[in-house]
């Protein structure tokens, strides 16, 4: 099904959107500030307001290996993505197989980051020369909402949203789609939070649904709006199984609606299944 020219392309795309043809750079504190305590973090912000008068930022030296880059253990301080090697692999084994099993939908990632999946996803139809179906980008584009303990107690006491690294813009977005040359009319993006966005997103079907919401809040709000709307044989690929709020949200969710599909492991972190 593949030519040569398409695996080549599609796995420089991979190799690239996950800077992995390149050393890790050194990467900005901030991006690790979270795991600090309460004093620490009061402390490293304060000096880095006072570093950026002078241009100069606090950077923690790394060193990545081949696995960790593989499994998507780091969050990188280049990389348009940080799911890592195996799960881009996922990705491009489940859309191939819906386009060559005929199974129709649009494709679409909950919680894009710097867009790398998404504009992975572009990158696989045009390969193929697709052109009936959309990339939709779905994100807030200010990081993760404050957690709405009232409504999701799994969410009690989740830090996600307190980390500035994980806030993209659409801007940053945009940009990197067209940096591939990917951005056009086949790429929607819908902006805002999930419980304002999902329910009534202009989508009709999907063929693959990737979720990657972090908590237990957005995951279940993903799945509750839009896994109705995948069709039967589309995959649906959850990014963040290992984290407590997204397990609990994707095994209620199974649990309640009697979803007997054999959830498959990606790696230390990602799941999925194909719809019965």
């Amino acid at each position: 099904m593949t030519t040569n020219c398409q695996a080549l392309y599609l796995d420089l795309m991979k190799k690239v959107l996950s800077f992995s043809l390149w050393p890790e750079p050194p990467i900005p504190v901030e991006t690790v500030i979270s795991k600090r305590s309460a004093a620490k973090r009061a402390l490293v912000w304060i000096l880095l307001r006072l570093l950026s008068r002078t241009n100069l930022e606090l950077a923690q030296k790394r060193l990545i290996s081949t696995d960790e880059r593989e499994d998507g253990r780091v969050w990188p301080a280049y990389a348009d993505t940080m799911i890592g090697l195996k799960r881009l692999d996922n990705l491009q084994y489940c859309i191939e197989s819906v386009i060559k099993d005929g199974i129709q939908g649009d494709l679409i990632e909950t919680g894009v980051w710097r867009g790398g999946a998404c504009i992975f996803m572009r990158a696989v139809l045009a390969a193929y020369g697709i052109k009936d179906r959309r990339v939709i980008v779905a994100d807030s584009f200010q990081g993760l909402p404050k957690p709405d303990c009232e409504k999701w107690p799994a969410d009690y006491r989740d830090l996600h949203h307190a980390n500035p690294y994980l806030a993209a813009t659409e801007d940053v977005v945009r940009n990197n789609f067209r940096k591939y040359g990917l951005l056009d009319e086949q790429v929607f993006f819908l902006k805002g939070w999930f419980e304002d966005t999902l329910p009534n997103a202009p989508i009709d079907r999907l063929s693959i649904l990737r979720l990657d919401g972090d908590m237990y809040g957005s995951t279940m709000v993903a799945l509750n709006s839009l896994y109705p709307k995948l069709s039967n044989g589309g995959y649906c690929i959850i990014d963040d199984y290992a984290l407590r709020g997204c397990r609990m949200a994707v095994d209620d969710y199974r649990s309640q609606h009697s979803i007997t599909s054999e959830m498959e492991e990606v790696d230390w972190t990602a799941r999925f299944w194909r719809k019965e």
